[in-house]
């Protein structure tokens, strides 16, 4: 895990993030990687598991793969690495802690680095309360803060005000990952593939919630499309996110009808992944500040 920085805050978040490794490498953000278990296989998150092989694997598999935290050791190397590479400040943005672990874990290793005299560092952690790219773009704008110089109180007001402008809509495209989870029962699954039906999932308040469902994969890519389309006001930072779709390129021209900006683009990986199933799409973005009452 390479760690080069040239600001004194560095940016962590873990491997729920999807996002690219240009991105990453670009804007230096530290990523800590989740754990995958097939059966008694255990893998590192992108870097012994690459996206492609987590979906040969899934198709192949009877049972549905389990991700696992990483433990607080992995964050407190990441944080000593920072100290010793001159950085003042940690922020780390964490996949949602109504979700996973992995937040439990960036927060006892930051207790750790507290306790020890030997070490200076500032360290704090943001929930972001959602997932994949949505804790991405997350990540991006605190990146981005760090690079210009921004002091870490600046940068934790950043990452909290992105959290609650961001929002993540998805549709998946098989109900295969649920089935096998025990989410939904056979026949249900079975009825619900026969009508070709699409189920919308929302991240709302740090859980993925169902989001209706629509009877077509074209009909679920335009009801994305009209979420980003209807937000009242402009929005910021948009960015899609797919489980090795074939369609992502006609989504995102789509999309880019209604987006002036640029539109990243990541791979669902693994600890996304593993629930939403292959096919799964969507959309991560941030409403304008005005379009929300100040709280």
């Amino acid at each position: 895990m390479s760690t080069q920085h040239s600001t004194d805050t560095v940016i962590v978040t873990d491997s729920a993030c999807d996002l690219p490794a240009s991105i990453t490498n670009e804007l230096g953000i530290v990523i800590v990687p989740l754990t995958i278990r097939f059966g008694d296989e255990e893998f590192v998150d992108r870097e012994e598991l690459s996206t492609a092989e987590f979906w040969s694997r899934c198709v192949n598999s009877p049972t549905l793969p389990e991700t696992a935290a990483p433990a607080p050791g992995l964050y407190e190397q990441v944080y000593r690495d920072a100290a010793s590479a001159g950085a003042s400040g940690v922020v780390v943005v964490s996949l949602s802690s109504a979700l996973s672990a992995t937040m439990q874990s960036a927060q006892l290793a930051a207790r750790n680095i507290a306790a020890d005299d030997g070490i200076d560092l500032d360290v704090r952690v943001v929930d972001s309360r959602t997932i994949t790219m949505g804790l991405g773009t997350i990540a991006i704008g605190c990146a981005r803060a760090a690079r210009a110089g921004d002091d870490i109180d600046t940068i934790e007001r950043v990452a909290h005000d992105l959290v609650e402008r961001t929002r993540v809509f998805g549709a998946l495209d098989t109900l295969d990952n649920l089935k096998k989870g025990g989410r939904i029962g056979n026949a249900k699954a079975m009825l619900a593939t026969a009508l070709s039906i699409k189920p919308i999932i929302e991240v709302t308040g740090g859980v993925v919630e169902q989001g209706g469902k629509q009877r077509t994969r074209t009909k679920a890519l335009a009801y994305l499309v009209e979420k980003v389309k209807s937000e009242p006001g402009d929005i910021e930072n948009l960015a899609v996110m797919h489980a090795d779709c074939s369609d992502i390129d006609l989504f995102v021209e789509l999309l880019a009808e209604h987006y002036p900006g640029d539109i990243v683009v990541g791979e669902i990986g693994p600890v996304i992944g593993t629930h939403g199933g292959r096919g799964t799409i969507g959309v991560a973005y941030q409403v304008a500040s005005d379009s929300n009452v100040a709280s």
